[in-house]
């Protein structure tokens, strides 16, 4: 019997990190996803990959 629900696919996202923030920096996430219609999690890789990219540059 084949297994039910949502494929495998090729780029998983199967780990788990919760962060803290204060009140001001989730407002400003939030408003953030909603202009560019984005989810949060996908914001903030977004923004891991800035970070890790201008690092890049620096060195």
């Amino acid at each position: 019997m084949a297994r039910t629900g949502r494929p495998k696919g090729t780029n998983n996202k199967n780990v788990i990190c919760s962060l803290r923030m204060d009140e001001a920096t989730k407002t400003r996430l939030e408003e953030y996803c909603k202009r560019m219609k984005v989810v949060k999690s996908a914001a903030l890789r977004h923004a891991i990959d800035l970070l890790a990219e201008e690092e890049e540059k620096n060195k």
